[in-house]
């Protein structure tokens, strides 16, 4: 069984799993991973869920505050063993449903083009592509959702 929880940036086990996160994007992003690194920085992050099982840390998400009633989903990763086991969707409808207990009405995220799997957790779980926002805007391996909550 998953057990989710909320905490903060501070939590040890979501700070491991972002290290892994951050080892994988590395190899995936290439050349663009610099670029890329420098807009998913974990400090400040007050609202941060990571799903246990037999109390050992295998997934994690976030969600960062923007202007206008908006979250942006960050830091998704669920680690090789707790794959294919609905981890991503449990970790990505406890984010939506914290942002929508205090009352922020859209999810906003971005994914790069080498992500697939990404790319359909978040078509299957109702997003929709939409143009890439703010620092992804013209960056053309950034594909970017948003989400009505």
């Amino acid at each position: 069984m998953v057990n989710l929880i909320r905490t903060d940036f501070s939590n040890k086990d979501f700070k491991n799993l972002v290290s892994f996160l951050d080892a994988d994007l590395k190899i995936r992003d290439g050349a663009d991973h610099d670029f890329y690194d420098q807009f998913n920085k974990i400090d400040g992050l007050k609202n941060v869920v990571v799903a246990f099982e037999n109390e050992v840390a295998i997934g994690c998400g976030a969600f960062k505050i923007h202007e206008n009633n908006v979250v942006e989903i960050k830091r998704m990763y669920v680690s090789p063993f707790g794959r294919r086991k609905g981890v991503a969707s449990k970790v990505l409808t406890e984010l939506e449903n914290w942002a929508a207990e205090l009352k922020f009405k859209k999810c906003i995220l971005e994914t790069g083009k080498q992500q697939p799997e990404a790319i359909e957790l978040y078509k299957r779980c109702g997003y929709t592509i939409t143009a890439n926002f703010g620092f992804y805007e013209n960056v053309e391996n950034s594909v970017c959702f948003e989400k009505f909550i």
